[in-house]
């Protein structure tokens, strides 16, 4: 059997790399990881090609494209970011700052789909695309959680991840009728092991799981599942739609 093309951008990140182990263990996909670099932990099955999302991504992908054929799958797990993403409050923000990340980040996502959408087309070729938004595209941000914490409010990522949400609606009503399914996962927070060191982060494990109805935060391989579904034929009547994946964060 002819293995499916999977294209995954930020294969290499924590959720990214689950999502590439977990499709491996199926043994019917071939992995393309799309990232700045490799994770040195991940299966030397998948192959690598590097991709930055900052500039020039219309000849990148088409590169890419004509290397390995159109994606069956095409699944969206980057993160790219300024170095200053950590000054994104809404005290601290600089108008500079907020375009650069918007752009790398919200226009890569939106323009990446929509250049796979349209070369599946061309080759009458039905395609499964995933994109990664957040809790935090649906509501506002809880600022109790960053109690003793360093950690403040991010108002670019709540208009990235809310621009990703409405964008996968609008781009369902252009697409679905030929044979393009797009679909986005709502994340809550996921847990990341290797911060516990961290006070500052285990303080913020504390607050968010004290909010959060299931008591915890999400494992990464939890998140991969959900989108492992929706890129998936057993999702074939799903299209445009937001998976909330949050532990009952956004039900009260």
């Amino acid at each position: 059997m002819k293995k499916k093309i999977v294209f995954i951008l930020g294969g290499s990140g924590l959720i990214g790399s689950e999502v590439t182990r977990i499709l491996l263990e199926k043994k019917i996909y071939e992995i393309i990881n799309l990232d700045i670099k490799k994770n040195k932990s991940q299966n030397n099955n998948e192959i690598f090609f590097k991709f930055d999302c900052n500039n020039n991504i219309d000849n990148k992908i088409k590169r890419v494209i004509k290397k390995f054929g159109v994606p069956d799958i095409f699944i969206n797990c980057s993160y790219p970011k300024t170095r200053d993403w950590n000054k994104s409050s809404f005290k601290e923000i600089k108008y500079k700052s907020l375009n650069r990340n918007t752009k790398s980040h919200l226009i890569s996502s939106c323009y990446l789909a929509k250049l796979i959408a349209d070369e599946s087309v061309k080759k009458n070729k039905k395609c499964s695309i995933v994109l990664l938004s957040s809790i935090y595209g649906l509501v506002g941000q809880d600022a109790s959680i960053y109690r003793n914490t360093s950690i403040k409010e991010n108002m670019a990522y709540s208009i990235i991840k809310g621009g990703i949400v409405n964008f996968t609606k609008q781009m369902a009503s252009h697409y679905s009728r030929k044979g393009i399914r797009i679909n986005n996962v709502c994340p809550g927070g996921v847990i990341e092991k290797h911060k516990m060191k961290l006070k500052k982060y285990r303080n913020l494990v504390k607050n968010y799981s004290s909010r959060s109805p299931i008591g915890r935060l999400a494992e990464p391989k939890e998140i991969a599942n959900s989108i492992i579904f929706l890129s998936s034929d057993d999702s074939s009547y799903i299209t445009g739609t937001s998976l909330i994946v949050d532990g009952g964060w956004t039900a009260i």
